[in-house]
């Protein structure tokens, strides 16, 4: 990809992001684009849908990936408005994207409100000081199946389809 390439698909996902301001939607656009040149659009509907997931980088995956048929997007480039949070970040990694660029940084986004600090932290912080608790659970008796039930079925399941 080239530099005039980037600017004008960070200059739609910024445009997108305006847009969708102007619907009642978050500060946010993306944009999926294929190596063979398709693009796939996303914006923010956290508060419009009440989905706190619906963040316009997973919304553009979410769109690519329905649309392309696959889980897994390889060579294609994650273009957003601003900086991904660690859930958006993660989604583009399970995706299997290729390379991420963005416009605006983590500290815009916190001069406008939105301070995703608390989630870049939340993994440096000791897990017995995390903000909300995630535990192992090791009953004494064990449930009724094993915590690897679904493993050994999946492992035994010669159809599944590895991602």
């Amino acid at each position: 990809m080239n530099t005039h390439d980037e600017a004008q698909f960070l200059t739609e996902a910024i445009a997108l992001a305006v847009a969708n301001v102007q619907n009642d939607g978050g500060p946010f656009g993306a944009l999926i684009v294929t190596g063979d040149g398709r693009s796939f659009d996303g914006v923010n509907r956290v508060t419009a849908n009440n989905d706190p997931t619906a963040h316009a980088e997973v919304m553009a995956i979410r769109n690519a990936c329905t649309s392309l048929e696959t889980f897994e997007l390889s060579g294609s480039t994650l273009y957003t408005s601003c900086e991904p949070c660690p859930m958006c970040l993660s989604s583009a990694l399970w995706a299997r994207v290729g390379a991420v660029v963005y416009a605006a940084d983590r500290f815009d986004a916190e001069n406008a409100g939105f301070d995703d600090a608390a989630f870049y932290n939340f993994f440096d912080t000791p897990e017995e000081e995390r903000s909300m608790p995630v535990r192992h659970y090791h009953p004494a008796a064990g449930p009724p199946l094993p915590a690897s039930a679904p493993f050994d079925t999946w492992r035994a399941l010669t159809a599944r389809v590895d991602y």
